[in-house]
């Protein structure tokens, strides 16, 4: 499978500004968007929260993986993806194989405080109760995040998102994509001329 440098798969913890930022980055660049969450509700005809709980995360991952390997060959989209999704090995093998991934970072105090009053989180749960409270849900995120990290940290670009207009943060995420998509496509020309004889 060709690897599609223009094909940007979107990564960050629940919060970061993944939805939000998506289409608004897709508009920028002239690109197709697709949420890979909302994709999947709409397929199953239910919740993320509903197939987590019925179905349990390992069934969700392989929907998840399906789903992504519909769009794997698509040029100029970009592609929210949920923030787990890179936990699932056979998922982030796949992004890594075709397309450029993107991390919008932001730090677990900003996380937990956008995160606070949604309800529809299925891993932010704290055991045996609905709803943490803020200093409790904070830890929590800091765990998942540190356990997230590596593959986090493996994106082609990282944008810091935190105390920053979310205009800001498309127009600096424009930038760093135009300009990274440009350089592969450079590098990958000049590969080509090499190795005519």
């Amino acid at each position: 499978m060709e690897k599609q440098h223009s094909l940007i798969f979107l990564t960050g913890f629940s919060g970061s500004g993944k939805s939000s930022i998506g289409p608004l980055l897709a508009n920028s660049l002239g690109y197709d968007f697709i949420d890979i969450d909302s994709a999947i509700e709409e397929q199953e005809g239910k919740t993320i929260t509903r197939i987590f709980a019925e179905e349990g995360e390992r069934a969700f991952r392989k929907l998840e993986q399906a789903m992504i390997a519909t769009i794997a060959e698509r040029k100029e989209m970009v592609a929210s993806l949920g923030g787990g999704a890179l936990e699932h090995t056979p998922t982030f093998e796949l992004i890594s194989t075709t397309g450029t991934l993107v991390y919008l970072k932001s730090d677990p105090k900003n996380l937990a405080k956008r995160l606070f009053h949604k309800t529809d989180r299925p891993l932010l749960r704290s055991s045996g109760t609905e709803k943490p409270d803020r200093e409790a849900l904070e830890r929590n995120i800091s765990a998942i995040l540190e356990k997230r990290s590596p593959r986090y940290e493996s994106a082609a670009i990282t944008v810091y998102t935190d105390q920053k207009r979310i205009g800001s943060t498309v127009e600096e995420l424009t930038r760093k994509i135009e300009r990274f998509v440009r350089k592969q496509s450079s590098i990958e020309q000049n590969d080509q001329h090499k190795d005519r004889p």
